[in-house]
C-alpha cells in the first residue's frame, strides 16, 4: 500500500481547487472566479486498490493585508512541515512573478520531495510550456515538472502516477469510502459562500463568513433543514447582499440548493440571512471565533 500526503500550495487563482475536484470526482473545496476563496486547509483523499495519497489543499498564498490573510498564510506553511511530497502549481505565465518568487523562497527551506505543476498548458503552445520548464528547470529545485490542464483533465492522470511513485510504503490513514476531513457543515456553508462570491460584483470580494446556524434533519423525512448567516464587513455591503426587494440573496439561495441537495442526496429547506462584523477580518478574536485558529 503506497500511501502519504501531498501539500498543494501556489498563488491565488492558479487553479488549486479545480485539480482537487479532478482528482475527487467530487466537488469539496469553494471554486470561484475570484482568487482567495479556498481558507482553510482541506484534506481531499484519494483512494484506489493500492494506495491512498491524502491531498493537502491550501489557500493561496499571497502578502497578507490582514488577520485573516496572516492565518492563510499560517496555514499553508504548516501544511509543507506537514507534507511528505509538495506539489507547486503555477499557471501559464511565462515568467516567475512576485508572488511566485516568494512561494519558491518558502520552497527552499523544506527538505521534502517536490513536484512543479505548470497548469493551464491548454493555453499555452509547445514552445512556450517548453520555456517555462526551462526557466524552472534552472532552478535545481523539482523532482518532476509536469504541464497539466486541470480543466480539461489533461496529464492529471500521469501526475497521480507519479505521486504514487514518489510515496513510500504506508498505512490506511482514513477509511476507503472517506473522501474528506470536513464535515457536512463545512461543506455547505462553503458552497453558500461559494454561490455569493459568483453573485456579487467585486465590491465584497471576500469579506464573507458563512456561518451555519441550525443544521437538523426532520424526523421520518429525507428532508434537512438548514439555517445560515451571511457575514458582511459593512453596512452597505449588506444591503448588497440582500439586493433590491430581496432579490439577491434570494439568488443565492436558489444557486446554492440544487447543489447542497446533491451533495447531501436529501431534499433541504434553505434559509438564509445576512448580518454586518464592521472589519471582521482585522479583528483577531473575530476571525478566531469564525474558526481560523
Amino acid at each position: 500500500m503506497k500511501s502519504g500526503f501531498v501539500s498543494v500550495v501556489g498563488r491565488a487563482n492558479v487553479g488549486k481547487s479545480t485539480l482537487m475536484e479532478k482528482i475527487l470526482g467530487e466537488k469539496i473545496s469553494i471554486i470561484s472566479n475570484k482568487p482567495q476563496t479556498t481558507r482553510d486547509e482541506i484534506k481531499i483523499i484519494y483512494n484506489d486498490e493500492n494506495s491512498q495519497i491524502i491531498f493537502l489543499d491550501t489557500p493561496g498564498i499571497q502578502t497578507p493585508r490582514n488577520k485573516l490573510q496572516e492565518h492563510l498564510l499560517e496555514v499553508s506553511e504548516e501544511s509543507l512541515k506537514d507534507s511528505d511530497i509538495v506539489t507547486f502549481i503555477v499557471d501559464n505565465s511565462l515568467s516567475i512573478g512576485r508572488l511566485d518568487k516568494m512561494i519558491l523562497k518558502l520552497l527552499e527551506k523544506v527538505n521534502r520531495p517536490k513536484v512543479l505543476l505548470i497548469n493551464k498548458c491548454d493555453l499555452l503552445d509547445e514552445g512556450e510550456i517548453d520555456q517555462i520548464k526551462k526557466t524552472y528547470i534552472g532552478l535545481n529545485m523539482f523532482d518532476y515538472i509536469i504541464p497539466i490542464s486541470a480543466l480539461n483533465d489533461e496529464n492529471i492522470d500521469k501526475y497521480i502516477e507519479i505521486i504514487k511513485e514518489m510515496l513510500d510504503e504506508g498505512p490506511l490513514y482514513y477509511p476507503s469510502d472517506m473522501i474528506t476531513d470536513k464535515n457536512e457543515r463545512f461543506i455547505v456553508s462553503e458552497i453558500i459562500r461559494e454561490k455569493a462570491l459568483q453573485s456579487l460584483n467585486n465590491e465584497i470580494p471576500h469579506g464573507i463568513f458563512v456561518r451555519i446556524d441550525d443544521f437538523k434533519k426532520r424526523e421520518n423525512k429525507n428532508l434537512y433543514d438548514i439555517y445560515a448567516t451571511i457575514i458582511v464587513e459593512r453596512t452597505t455591503h449588506k444591503e448588497i447582499v440582500i439586493g433590491k426587494n430581496g432579490q439577491k440573496i434570494k439568488t443565492i439561495g436558489m444557486k446554492a440548493r440544487p447543489e447542497i441537495e446533491t451533495f447531501m442526496d436529501s431534499k433541504i429547506n434553505l434559509k438564509l440571512w445576512v448580518k454586518v462584523e464592521k472589519d471582521w477580518r482585522k479583528k483577531q478574536k473575530l476571525v478566531t471565533r469564525f474558526g481560523y485558529k
